[in-house]
This record gives structure tokens, C-alpha cells and sequence, in this order.
């Protein structure tokens, strides 16, 4: 009977400190999705009035047999960095050449018409030289690039572009993503409690999930890696002009289907001071900079980021009314409160049109489909017939676009950037930036914009889209398992 009582005193001690750390994971769990946000971050801005606003997109297409890369985006970006004269500040999520090189040779050598077979464009390499020879050229101009720790693999190895930059004066920001809110808190938690406090060895043991060629990782950074926490903005600003895309400066990323913005005026102010919130955030203070609003014309620009983002493209759409038409193109469509509104959008007799990913592919390697095709089964279902989806005919590349187009009686509302459609890119948890636009009927924007949507869903002077039967998919197995990754975080969309 003795030896029972340190047994119980044991199992007693064990219940007590099992709950106490329960509770710890729990608050910490909650705590991290609610926390209150950094200033500067989550803005909807001015609405600015603009005229001169520049639509760019890079298109991969199939004509005549062959694959076709129409590419103007990193162009434009490299001539406002040789323009620049005072200031260039550049904020991109993914920044390397990594990429699982086996099987990119064998998408590659399908694809290439305008490249050398075997290789995708070397963006990454492309814009460091850019920059490091602009500062070569004017010492003096103060240039700034933040970035995600992603390309370091959360700190198992340095990035040679980034060392280059370091090496040549231009100051280099890795966002600290611990400030920000949590997406998938099940698993934040426990990272928050157990894991984050450890640092990161660079003397890696485990293969490099980007490339076999690449340095190995440690653990922790795969540990950190699953917790899904992202810069994801794709900004490019000088003192005269600024780019918000879709588009990554990464290798592999190279002959994905994306759009962009170029944009002037008071508008840069808002960009800047948003960028400047996210230096300030992970350890860097940017000097006062004040930009000049030369720009006057009938189109309104804002600036919308994080959050807002989500807000802003609910209430458009919630707003529309039988005549108003909705187009949209995104890599991943899964926010469960956008998807409800356009349903009801279809209700009410919006016609509606998607262009949407097919999630088929991603740098050499196969996905499920998940979230598109459950969220196309679910919209057509709900539509009643005023719902339309064609599939963008990826061949080893992604249609990686995100815009809503929204086409009123006397005005058309534009939104475009960064961010995807999902919970994680428009509630507050990644780091996001679009553009929002107002535009009169007849502007060029407004033409442009529509025209390359018409361009892209008829096929017009190339296949660049294909059926919704092609990609159909209703498992309700993958609709499950769709709902419970969007709603929980525990997924990479």
C-alpha cells in the first residue's frame, strides 16, 4: 500500500502541471489571433485623384503549339530603379533562386521558347544587380529592401543576393513577423509557447524543402516554416513612382501569370508610410519623406492593405446590384465570407465570371487542387446560372494574378496587388498591399482592364484558358478537408 501513495502523489503532480500548460497554450492561442495590431499596419487610406495609372501583366500562354511568355513587369521595375534619383525602397516576399531543379528541367524544356531551355529568368539575380549598380552609381541614394526570412529558411543559411546587398550599403530589412496576428492558432501556440524561443543553428541536418541544392535546414526552421506567417507585399517605390503587384522576384516564379500597378502622386505617400510601419516594426527606423500630389485626374486611388483589404472587397461586392458585373481573376479563392457575398451577388443577378488557378502546380511538384476547385463546385452550385468559371491553362507555371474588377452603371471599381482571396491574406494575418481604383466609364484603366479580361477568357489570339469540366471537381472529401484548412489556418493558402 506504501508504494501506491508517491505513484498518486506523482499522477497528481502531472495533471497539475499538464493543465497548467494547457491553459498557457490556450491563452497564448487566443491571445495570438486577437492581439492588437502594430501601428501602421491594416490601412485604408485617401482616396487620391490620379490620371496616369499604368496596367502592367505578364502572361504565359499557348499559340500555335508553343508556349508563349509575354513579360513586362520586372522591365518596368528595372527602369524605375535606373530612374530613381534620391530614394528606392523595395518590399518582396519571395527573393531567391531556389527551386526543385530536376523536375523544373523537365517543365522547363516543355515551356521554353524565349528562354534557354532548362532555366527560368534570373529575376532575383537580375534586380540585385540593379540595385547594387544604381548605388555604385549615386552613393548617396538611400535604397532599402525588406523581405521575409523565408529566403533564409528562417535563418538556417544567408542568402547570397541579400549578403551582396548587405555588401554594397543597402539596408536590408527582415521582417519580424512575430508581431503579427496568427492564422492558424492550433499550431501558433504551440510555436509561441515551446518553440520560438530557441534560436536557429546554421548547421543544418534536414533536406531543403525548396531545392536539393540548396543548403540543409535545421529543424526549428521547419518548425517555423509550418507556422504559415508571411510578408507577402510585392512593392516597388522611388521619390517619383510606385509598383504594387502580384509578382514575386523569384526564379521560379518567373513565368507565372501576374498584373501590376504603377502608380503617382499623393497616393505614394500612404505607400510609403505603410512601408515605413513595417521597418519600424522589425527594428528599423525610415526618415520623414514627403512626396509631391502633382497628380489631378477623375480616376480616385487608395491604398488598402492587410485587413482592410478584406473589408473593402466584401462591401464592393455586397454592394453591387442586378446589371453590375463581377470579374475576377486569383491564384486562391477560399475566404469563406467572399464567397458567401458573391453567392449572394448571383442571387440578387450579378453576372458573375472567374478566372481562376486550377492549383494543379507548384515549382516543379503536383497539388490537389485545393481550395479553387471546391470553391468553384460550391459558387456554381449557388449561382444560379449567373456564375461563370474557366480554368487559366497552366503548364507547369501558376496564373498567380489577384484582382476584382467590378463593372457599375456609371463607374468601375478596380482592386489589385498582392493579396489572395483567402482568410490569411485579407484578415489581417500576412502582410498584404493592394490598390483600390474608382474609375469613370471610358478611361483607359477601365478599357484596359476589361479588355484583358475579355483577352484571357475567349482565347483571343491564344489559349489562355480552358473549361470549367477540365478541372471540375466534386469530392466532398476535398470540400471537407477545404473547409477545415481555411477555418483552422493549418494550410499554405
Amino acid at each position: 500500500m506504501k508504494e501506491r501513495y508517491p505513484l498518486v502523489y506523482t499522477m497528481k503532480i502531472f495533471k497539475v502541471v499538464f493543465s497548467i500548460v494547457l491553459v498557457i497554450y490556450m491563452c497564448i492561442s487566443i491571445y495570438g489571433v486577437y492581439k492588437p495590431l502594430p501601428e501602421g499596419i491594416s490601412v485604408n487610406g485617401d482616396n487620391h485623384n490620379v490620371s496616369n495609372v499604368e496596367f502592367l501583366n505578364d502572361l504565359t500562354y499557348q499559340k500555335d503549339g508553343r508556349i508563349v511568355h509575354e513579360q513586362e513587369i520586372f522591365d518596368r521595375i528595372y527602369n524605375m530603379i535606373d530612374e530613381a534619383e534620391e530614394f528606392i525602397l523595395v518590399d518582396a516576399f519571395l527573393f531567391n533562386d531556389e527551386y526543385v531543379r530536376q523536375k523544373a528541367q523537365i517543365v522547363s524544356d516543355e515551356m521554353s521558347t524565349n528562354a534557354e531551355s532548362g532555366t527560368y529568368p534570373n529575376i532575383s539575380e537580375q534586380l540585385t544587380n540593379h540595385l547594387i549598380l544604381k548605388k555604385q552609381q549615386q552613393p548617396d541614394i538611400e535604397i532599402v529592401f525588406i523581405t521575409d526570412e523565408i529566403n533564409t529558411l528562417y535563418g538556417s543559411y544567408s542568402s547570397r543576393f541579400i549578403e551582396e546587398l548587405i555588401e554594397n550599403d543597402v539596408k536590408v530589412v527582415y521582417t519580424d513577423m512575430t508581431k503579427l496576428r496568427d492564422s492558424n492558432p492550433i499550431y501558433s501556440g504551440f510555436w509561441r509557447s515551446f518553440v520560438q524561443w530557441f534560436g536557429t543553428s546554421d548547421q543544418g541536418w534536414i533536406t531543403n524543402p525548396f531545392s536539393l541544392d540548396s543548403p540543409d535546414v535545421s529543424l526549428r526552421s521547419y518548425l517555423e516554416l509550418v507556422n504559415f506567417k508571411a510578408n507577402h507585399r510585392k512593392v516597388v517605390l522611388t521619390e517619383k513612382e510606385a509598383i504594387v503587384s502580384s509578382a514575386n522576384p523569384h526564379d521560379p516564379s518567373g513565368y507565372h501569370s501576374n498584373i501590376a500597378f504603377v502608380v503617382k502622386g499623393g497616393i505614394l505617400q500612404d505607400i510609403y508610410e505603410a512601408e515605413r510601419a513595417v521597418a519600424k516594426l522589425s527594428g528599423l527606423e525610415l526618415a520623414n519623406r514627403k512626396f509631391t500630389d502633382i497628380e489631378k485626374g477623375d480616376i480616385k486611388a487608395k491604398l488598402i492593405t492587410e485587413g482592410e483589404i478584406g473589408k473593402e472587397i466584401l462591401q464592393n461586392i455586397l454592394d453591387t446590384s442586378t446589371g453590375d458585373e463581377i470579374k475576377l481573376g486569383v491564384f486562391y479563392l477560399s475566404d469563406r465570407k467572399i464567397i458567401e457575398s458573391l453567392a449572394e451577388a448571383a442571387e440578387k443577378g450579378v453576372k458573375i465570371q472567374m478566372i481562376l488557378d486550377p492549383n494543379k502546380d507548384a515549382f516543379g511538384r503536383k497539388k490537389n487542387g485545393i481550395p479553387n476547385r471546391q470553391v468553384a463546385s460550391e459558387l456554381l452550385n449557388k449561382g444560379k446560372g449567373n456564375i461563370e468559371v474557366r480554368w487559366y491553362d497552366t503548364q507547369g507555371e501558376q496564373y498567380h494574378s489577384k484582382f476584382l474588377i467590378i463593372n457599375k452603371k456609371h463607374e468601375t471599381i478596380v482592386t489589385g496587388g498582392s493579396a489572395n482571396f483567402t482568410r490569411r491574406n485579407i484578415r489581417d494575418y500576412n502582410l498584404e498591399m493592394n490598390i483600390q481604383f474608382i474609375i469613370p466609364h471610358g478611361q483607359a484603366l477601365e478599357i484596359e482592364m476589361n479588355s484583358y479580361f475579355s483577352k484571357i477568357w475567349n482565347n483571343e489570339e491564344g489559349q489562355y484558358t480552358v473549361e470549367y469540366k477540365k478541372y471540375q471537381d466534386d469530392s466532398k472529401w476535398k470540400k471537407v478537408l477545404y473547409r477545415v484548412q481555411e477555418f483552422t489556418g493549418l494550410s499554405t493558402f
